[in-house]
């Protein structure tokens, strides 16, 4: 153990930024507890692990929020070199954690028999350290093996504020933070915000609601307690609360403080130290996202309000007669028999009808997506509800089934911890699926999400001694929600889950779209948790027609990469509140180049289709024709993402970690490490220069600037109305030459809805005859082409050429010769 007065480390102190609406100010005058002593500690025999006993400190007993627990557990150990584990908990009763089942990953270890005089944890194989600090309170401290203490939970002297506090509905940790602008903190979601770095003065709450995303600093939908640290040389680690109970997360500008109403104190440090490497490592913790089928990287149309069957097929004429890419479209529940799930309007959207419109979009290689909300109506003439009944698979409340409210009217809610419940809804999406062959589902409002609030209950789940700042007043955790009484499967209350009913009907949703469909599936859903990505994709929800709003998707969508949920876009143009023709023709702008795109719009706003203006219309088919063209590349992305973790949008940090420029940038973005995405979000644009600094480029009206990295190679095809005719047309290689000469650049290629695919070989690509047509290469330098006088070069020097009626097979190395002026040689990557 160390002791405070011979410190040998040089600690950097962590930053940590937080943001809320209604600001939480820690008071250190408050005694919410004394803190703990450390009793002993022991070691595993391998060194890789070891367990301190913590006792309650005497001293005046604080009633505030509970009594203390006395004796608890921490264990601290090296799960992998990169990933360090350390868990707080009762060390006389078993509390609430994520069962490993439903988040698997490595049982602590408790073979702790010798003793373990230091309290220090080093492998040779990894640059973390973690020590115990024997202050009184004790304390911990994460660092790397250069000293730089990555969370520093040593107690600040006599401030109760920063001890360890562990009551049954209470825990407390805090950490302090290196000194301004010695880090830098992303992540803790889902909220929207007006920049993607954290924000000091502020509290995140996380507790899954049913919050329009038009709020800014509210607790969202999702409920995500990881963030990355980049910090000023560019090295990155990442920390994640592995925790499903509600909790506020406070920054006071000099530390971070954990709040949390439940459960234990689960941490995980991932070493980096880099971007990529941190979300290697989280999400090979918490699931690869999974990978989604090549169809759903085309471009997507909504709205909340179609009023027939006709009113859809128009939408979809008006995309084939202005000439705009349309993969998919979608119906929200206006297609319903009265907001039934499972169900279709016999009079706007009967069943024939729908079957042969269904039939008329897969005809012209189109995709038709449905919602499905989890609220089952209550209505003794629906057969699912009977089913449902009979199967015993609803959430229950004092005995019986918890009854709900929700657009149906009164409901059930299926309860997808029970084995049962997965049992019923893959049977439910089959009876359905052989009505109408959906290619997909959108599953909402599973937050879970109630237009009632329930009566609470005398006892203190329902009503904490501790209010987390849910909705930013405080409002009651069952405030429009399931009662945190109410039962699951197991006995596992509500209080302990609620965060986690939209990754568990994700779950449930994916494996029966699989098992149903054969094909790789596609799930977007509104309500997340940790783990998602690995079953779902996801959009930002409810935003509106703003200029804020367009330019909020851009650290909306950064943060939920972070989370390991790579697939992920906005509502195009606005979901409330009428558009207007500039605001959407920038919007689609940004929006073409989102991982997913789909325009969506309420229905008490005017429609937005981007056919309905000739300058949206024309921007449109501009920038999703290049999309369109970019499938390959993107699609690549989807097959990194999914085999490494890393996000499809990516922060320009990713590319640049050491230069500081890049820390604060809310208004661009990187899709994969080749392609920089810089939209027009106001009045004026800038974009980031290769030497670190900003220029300012022209802005017209009817585009956006992209640019592609120097040294990339991208694969790109030609342009078409729907993906299934853009992967029949040849392949163009865009190349960019680098600074030292060379390029380089990948493809993955498969059929694009097999369920679980892997790089093998190039045997699929040959068999399908894909051959490269045509390259483009940029970045030669006029001096480098001397004896081609036929070659002009613009006022930076570079000249370009454009190569046609080339015939390469993919899969098979070749060469390209441009003699006398330039010979290059490109290997692709076998696929």
């Amino acid at each position: 153990m160390i002791k405070p007065n011979s410190i040998t480390l040089q600690f950097l102190y962590v930053c940590f930024l937080i943001l809320f609406t209604s600001s939480i100010k820690a008071d250190d005058q408050e005694v919410i507890a004394n803190g703990y002593r450390v009793q002993s500690v022991n070691a595993d025999s391998s060194g890789k692990s070891l367990k301190a006993i913590l006792e309650l400190i005497d001293g005046n007993d604080s009633s505030n929020y509970g009594p203390d627990i006395p004796l608890l557990f921490l264990t601290a150990s090296f799960e992998t070199k990169d990933r360090l584990r350390v868990t707080i908990t009762d060390a006389n009763a078993t509390r609430w954690e994520i069962p490993d089942d439903i988040l698997p990953r490595p049982a602590r270890l408790d073979n702790h028999s010798a003793p373990h005089s230091t309290g220090v944890l080093s492998d040779p194989c990894s640059d973390l350290t973690f020590a115990l600090v024997s202050t009184t309170p004790f304390g911990f401290i994460v660092g790397r093996n250069s000293g730089d203490a990555l969370f520093n939970a040593t107690p600040a002297n006599n401030s109760p504020s920063t001890y360890l506090v562990f009551k049954d509905q209470y825990l407390q940790l805090s950490s302090s933070l290196p000194p301004q602008d010695g880090s830098n903190l992303y992540g803790i979601g889902e909220h929207t915000k007006g920049s993607f770095k954290l924000q000091p003065d502020l509290t995140l709450t996380l507790w899954n609601a049913d919050i329009g995303s038009v709020n800014t600093d509210l607790n969202l939908y999702g409920a995500h307690p990881f963030y990355m640290d980049v910090r000023p040389n560019g090295t990155t680690h990442g920390v994640s609360l592995l925790n499903s109970n509600g909790m506020d997360v406070v920054y006071s500008g000099d530390r971070i403080t954990y709040k949390v109403i439940g459960g234990i104190l689960d941490l995980y440090f991932f070493a980096g130290p880099t971007p990529e490497l941190v979300m290697q490592q989280y999400t090979e913790l918490i699931g690869r996202p999974a990978p989604m089928p090549y169809w759903s990287f085309g471009f997507h149309q909504c709205r909340y309000g179609y009023k027939d069957v006709h009113d859809v097929e128009g939408v979809v004429a008006g995309y084939k007669n202005a000439n705009i890419p349309l993969e998919a479209m979608w119906t929200d529940i206006d297609y319903m028999d009265k907001y039934k799930d499972f169900t279709l309007d016999p009079v706007n959207f009967p069943a024939d009808l729908m079957k042969k419109f269904v039939d008329e979009l897969h005809k012209n290689g189109q995709k038709y997506i449905v919602i499905v909300d989890p609220g089952i109506a209550i209505d003794e003439s629906y057969e699912i509800y009977q089913r449902g009944l009979k199967a015993d698979i609803y959430i229950n409340r004092d005995g019986v089934p918890y009854e709900g409210q929700v657009w149906p009217g009164k409901t059930y809610f299926p309860d997808f911890l029970n084995p049962a419940a997965g049992e019923f809804w893959t049977n439910e999406i089959k009876i359905f699926q052989d009505l109408l062959p959906v290619d997909g589902l959108w599953i909402d409002m599973n937050e879970l999400s109630n237009f009632i609030t329930s009566s609470a209950s005398n006892s203190s789940l329902d009503n904490p001694p501790y209010k987390i700042n849910n909705g930013g007043g405080r409002r009651p955790v069952g405030d429009r929600t399931i009662p945190a009484t109410a039962l699951h499967y197991g006995n596992v209350t509500e209080y302990n889950v609620h965060n986690m009913y939209g990754f568990l009907e994700s779950k449930a949703t994916h494996s029966s779209l699989a098992n149903v469909t054969g094909k790789r599936p596609f799930v977007l859903t509104r309500s997340t948790f940790v783990g998602t990505g690995k079953y779902s994709a996801h959009w930002t929800g409810d935003n509106a027609a703003s200029w804020n709003d367009l330019k909020y998707t851009i650290p909306s969508i950064l943060n939920t990469g972070l989370f390991g949920i790579p697939m992920v876009g906005a509502d195009i143009c606005g979901f409330m509140r009428d558009t207007n023709e500039e605001l959407c023709r920038r919007w689609i702008q940004l929006g073409a180049f989102y991982p997913f795109s789909r325009d969506h719009s309420d229905k008490s706003s005017g429609r937005q289709e981007l056919y309905l203006w000739e300058s949206v219309a024309a921007s449109a088919r501009g920038v999703l024709g290049l999309r369109y063209r970019l499938l390959p590349y993107i699609y690549t992305l989807m097959y990194e993402a999914s085999t490494k973790g890393v996000p499809i949008a990516r922060p320009l940090f990713f590319s640049y970690p050491a230069d500081a420029n890049t820390y604060g940038n809310s208004a661009q973005f990187l899709l994969g490490a080749s392609v920089l995405v810089s939209p027009v979000l106001a009045c004026w644009n800038r974009a980031r220069s290769r030497q670190g600094g900003y220029v300012q480029l022209d802005a017209p009206a009817e585009s956006i600037n992209v640019h592609v990295s120097g040294g990339s190679i991208i694969a790109m095809q030609g342009e078409a109305m729907t993906t299934e005719a853009a992967r029949a047309t040849a392949f163009h290689l865009l190349v960019v030459i680098g600074e030292s000469g060379n390029s380089s650049g990948q493809v993955f290629l498969d059929d694009g809805v097999i369920i679980e695919s892997r790089v093998l070989n190039g045997v699929y690509a040959l068999s399908q005859n894909w051959t490269v047509g045509s390259a483009t290469i940029l970045g030669l330098r006029k001096n480098s082409t001397q004896g081609c006088d036929q070659l002009h070069a613009d006022s930076n020097g570079f000249v370009k050429l454009e190569l046609s009626n080339l015939t390469f097979p993919i899969g098979k190395e070749f060469k390209i010769q441009t003699n006398p002026c330039q010979q290059k040689r490109f290997k692709r990557l076998r696929v």
